[in-house]
This record gives structure tokens, C-alpha cells and sequence, in this order.
């Protein structure tokens, strides 16, 4: 069975970018594109919903190595 061309890798949780990056590299695949996308979480304050940032999702996109 062939790998894909193009993989999305997600940074785990407790994992360093540099662990994902060699993990990457691992199974074949050199990065082209990160990205960060937030995490919000919804809280009430005087009646309104206000949206916070509590975190980040950090999401690499990867070609297959030829």
C-alpha cells in the first residue's frame, strides 16, 4: 500500500514541536506548512458570553519524501 503525497501531522499533547518534526521525518515526510489554530472556551461574565483563549492546536502539513 503507497503513502499519501500530502499527511497532516497534529502536535500531541505533552509532545515538543521537535518530537513531532522528527516524527514527521520518521515516516517519510519533510514539512511544508504550520499551523496554529487557538482554542477558545466559553465563559459568562455580567450576562455575556465571552470567548477566551486556553489553549492552541499546532497542526503541520507534510509531502511525502521521493
Amino acid at each position: 500500500m503507497s503513502k499519501k503525497k500530502k499527511e497532516v501531522f497534529e502536535v500531541e499533547e505533552g509532545e515538543s514541536i521537535d518530537a513531532c518534526l522528527e516524527r514527521i521525518k520518521a515516516a517519510g515526510y519533510t514539512p511544508i506548512k504550520r499551523v496554529e489554530k487557538p482554542i477558545f472556551a466559553e465563559e459568562k461574565e455580567k450576562g455575556e458570553t465571552v470567548y477566551k483563549p486556553v489553549s492552541r492546536k499546532i497542526v503541520f502539513e507534510a509531502l511525502l519524501k521521493e
